[in-house]
């Protein structure tokens, strides 16, 4: 019996032997095979955020004056919906309206002339951070009631003159205007890009 043990024993273990050989070859070769998958993924991630980086890179010179001129139409759009530079507007396209006009007329016009703007430029906000499209968006508002609360304080019976000379008096004390701010803003998001 003693011999059979002895057969078995050596047997066990030239088979354990075999196949522990066998089972680290596997696992070397799994590791190699690893290896090489890893490098090669890194590798390829490494060259696709390269692309990535060359494809942003070569749309920035394109978006890039896009914005600013985004940004030059939004200031554009601001400077034209003061009051002051409207009713010069005004004045230049209709030298009798402030004869002949009505404070009604006036304050119409006004309110179509920033709709009209703001409606001409809509399409710039996808170039403008969300921050800055609000601001525009308030400046819009607040120029709109203020061109209606001034019209509502002025006597029914009075001439275009005195509406003109009580907005623009009126806007000029404000101090800080909601356009102002929203010029300001517009501005300091220019210069981010640049």
């Amino acid at each position: 019996m003693c011999n059979f043990c002895c057969k078995f024993a050596r047997k066990f273990d030239v088979n354990t032997f075999m196949t522990t050989i066998i089972l680290l070859i596997i696992l070397a070769v799994a590791v190699v095979i690893f290896g090489f998958w890893l490098i090669q993924y890194s590798t390829f991630r490494n060259e696709e955020k390269k692309r990535q980086w060359e494809l942003k890179r070569e749309s920035q010179k394109t978006i890039s004056p896009i914005r600013l001129r985004a940004y030059e139409r939004l200031a554009l759009l601001l400077e034209r919906t003061k009051p002051e530079h409207m009713l010069m507007e005004l004045q230049q396209k209709e030298p009798d309206a402030f004869r002949t006009w009505t404070v009604m007329q006036v304050q119409q016009y006004l309110l179509q002339t920033i709709r009209a703007e703001f409606d001409h430029n809509q399409s710039q906000q996808v170039y403008v951070s969300e921050e800055v499209w609000d601001l525009l968006i308030n400046a819009r508002d607040q120029t709109a009631a203020f061109v209606i609360s001034i019209a509502s304080q002025i006597p029914p019976q009075a001439d275009v003159q005195t509406y003109a000379k009580a907005l623009i008096t009126a806007y000029a004390s404000n101090g800080v205007t909601p356009t102002d701010k929203a010029l300001e803003e517009l501005k300091n998001e220019a210069k981010s890009i640049m």
